[in-house]
């Protein structure tokens, strides 16, 4: 059985690939974690997690399952650990998905933005901040046409420890720049982005399939920052094809 990899964005959990795991599960074997700090997981004393370290997690927990080659997909904060992860271990990484997401290092101002908001989330916890965020995580139509997607945005991202999230944005403040490694992928690809989105808009997605050799792009429209859950049947189109992109692995 394939073996898929999803990581999920900040400030989310697992749950947040659910319509992926249930349209995938009787196919392929789906690993969904929850990241260092988030869902159920545990956080270290360290005040700051780093791109590096989520990818390590993961790839140990692979290795705990004694899975050795699989598919990647990540959103957002997991298209970077994505990223990370093929570039520590890129022999493990059979395809590629990166959803909503940007390979080059934040500006200084929103740099300052994370370090800024990590003092905040400190201070206050979450709830605030969770609410001013969620008409650019989902697109606001979105919000209003499904009352339960956007209870099930809201309750991730209040129910997140603020240590973890405050971790998670110290790290990314430092994160490498993962542009001059893109033109190294080489393994199937397919970029991912909501239309609507204002976070990582769809001009970021097009600079990563011209820096993917063979990546191609999707844009799943009506849907902002999280189009795997705004519009679900469109993503798992798009994750199913992508699946089917390359042969079963033989062992290795």
């Amino acid at each position: 059985m394939r073996h898929v990899l999803l990581i999920h964005g900040h400030p989310f959990n697992r749950s947040m690939w659910t319509p992926q795991v249930d349209a995938l599960r009787a196919r392929y074997r789906v690993i969904a974690p929850d990241l260092r700090g988030y869902g159920q997981s545990s956080l270290t004393i360290d005040r700051e997690t780093s791109l590096e370290t989520f990818a390590s997690d993961c790839l140990a927990l692979m290795d705990a399952l004694h899975i050795r080659a699989f598919a990647l997909g990540g959103l957002s904060m997991g298209g970077q650990i994505a990223l990370e992860i093929h570039r520590q271990a890129p022999e493990r990484v059979e395809a590629l998905l990166l959803a909503d997401t940007f390979a080059g290092r934040d500006t200084e101002e929103r740099r300052q933005l994370r370090l800024m908001t990590a003092e905040r989330l400190e201070r206050e916890g979450m709830r605030a901040y969770a609410h001013e965020e969620l008409p650019k995580m989902i697109a606001p139509a979105n919000a209003e046409r499904f009352p339960e997607l956007a209870a099930h945005v809201m309750d991730m991202m209040t129910t997140t420890p603020p240590a973890g999230a405050v971790a998670a944005l110290r790290g990314r403040v430092r994160r490498r720049d993962y542009v001059p490694l893109l033109g190294g992928i080489r393994v199937p690809t397919v970029v991912v982005v909501g239309r609507e989105d204002v976070y990582t808009p769809v001009s970021l997605a097009e600079q990563l399939r011209d820096g993917i050799p063979g990546a191609t792009l999707e844009v799943i429209e009506d849907a902002g920052h999280m189009p795997n859950l705004e519009r679900p049947a469109a993503f798992n189109k798009v994750m199913e094809a992508w699946l089917r992109t390359t042969a079963v692995p033989q062992p290795r």
